[in-house]
């Protein structure tokens, strides 16, 4: 059992008895905190911000909290016609630090419902509280596969869906084994997996020298040359991996500096947000697979782009902060489709009727897993104008259930 499954378990335990009483009370409290300030007048409700505020995903954390305030921002600070009170949390590296930050908010700030979250493993540790509470999440980052998701939703994708809906593309393109490698935790885990099990499903071969993935050890890894000459000597014809964050910087930067940089480089969020800022050069040609671009064209990502370009004029939106933004779209339509009676159960009951949803990154819908059926992109780093940025190349596959 890896250290993070090993502290999931620890702090879900420790922390199941420390809310049995107090989730007992807190539907009643929020709906009782949910009530009219006065006559004729919207009651304040008070969501739950839970993301990486520091550590290794920091720049994650930080676009999806200003995705989900850019859609308050523009919506008079509304959901549903009603105030918000959001409060905020920081997730930290993981399930350790997000688990009991998780707890402060549903049990002392009594929030309706809770969103936001960038690792897997976060998520898992944070379902159990959640289902006690009977409190929604409407994550805004990738998900591992879980039991029972009913009150957890993903506005972004499940964690394996990146790799699955890129495979057939690589196969097609490279004349040769594909070397697989990425973070040993349970983002990277599904991350990497959805590529190599539908890259072998479908007959390509990993170069891996015992057919499986090679995992460095998170979040500790910054040195990756080692890595770097294990791929050489496997005869390798492209690289898959998955990294965001500080250490998507690292990887980049040092894969073309290795006797390596030559081999083609594919991934997952390698190049995404400002990271791609902070590798420079060593990104061009990267390819990475996406399910958002700001290149798409739409009327709701149109809409998107230069409401984020007044509010960030220097910063590129990413998928983070669109996934974040969808967000609070589908707590707005939630939220205002539960009328007079907005708790959490009304707000989770309405979040499985809501259909059809326009986004920037075009129309989706959540499947059955509760995590969006949506298509997605191919993308290579290029120059637009002076600027390096991930240029939008060709659709790749529609992924979900």
């Amino acid at each position: 059992m890896s250290l993070q499954r090993r502290l999931t378990r620890h702090w879900t335990s420790a922390v199941s008895a420390f809310l049995a009483v107090g989730l007992l009370f807190g539907t009643a409290a929020c709906a009782k905190d949910s009530k009219a300030d006065g006559a004729g007048s919207a009651s304040t409700l008070k969501i739950g911000f839970l993301g990486s505020l520091s550590g290794t995903y920091q720049a994650v954390g930080t676009d999806l909290r200003k995705g989900f305030e850019l859609y308050l921002k523009m919506h008079d600070n509304k959901l549903g016609g009603h105030p918000i009170d959001l409060k905020v949390a920081d997730e930290g590296d993981g399930a350790e630090t997000a688990v009991p930050a998780a707890t402060k908010l549903i049990k002392d700030e009594k929030v309706l419902a809770l969103t936001g979250i960038v690792g897997g493993g976060s998520v898992a540790g944070v379902a159990k509280l959640l289902d006690e509470a009977k409190v929604p999440l409407i994550g805004s980052n990738g998900r591992p596969d879980l039991k029972d998701v009913t009150r957890v939703w993903t506005t972004s994708f499940m964690s394996s869906d990146p790799g699955q809906s890129i495979a057939q593309y690589i196969k097609d393109k490279v004349n040769g084994p594909v070397f697989a490698i990425g973070p040993d935790y349970q983002g990277g885990y599904d991350e990497v997996g959805g590529f190599t099990n539908e890259f072998v499903k479908i007959g390509g071969k990993l170069a891996n020298s015992d057919g499986k993935t090679l995992w460095t050890p998170f979040p500790t890894t910054t040195n990756f040359l080692p890595y770097f000459s294990q791929i050489k000597s496997s005869g390798a014809k492209a690289v898959y991996t998955f990294y965001a964050g500080k250490a998507a910087i690292d990887f980049v930067k040092q894969y073309k500096q290795s006797d390596i940089k030559d081999v083609p480089l594919y991934g997952a969020f390698i190049t995404e947000g400002t990271v791609l800022q902070a590798e420079g050069e060593a990104a061009k040609d990267v390819y990475t697979v996406c399910n958002y671009s700001p290149d798409l064209d739409n009327e709701e990502n149109r809409k998107f782009v230069a409401a984020w370009r007044q509010a960030y004029p220097d910063i590129t939106p990413t998928t983070y902060a669109m996934a974040s933004y969808d967000a609070a779209a589908v707590l707005d339509r939630a939220i205002a489709a539960a009328g007079g009676n907005v708790t959490p159960e009304t707000i989770n009951e309405q979040l499985g009727k809501l259909g059809q949803i326009s986004s920037p990154r075009g129309q989706w819908q959540f499947g059955k897993n509760h995590a969006p059926i949506q298509k997605w992109y191919l993308r290579q780093v290029r120059n637009d104008g002076r600027a390096l940025a991930n240029v939008l190349v060709q659709d790749l596959a529609t992924v979900g259930a």
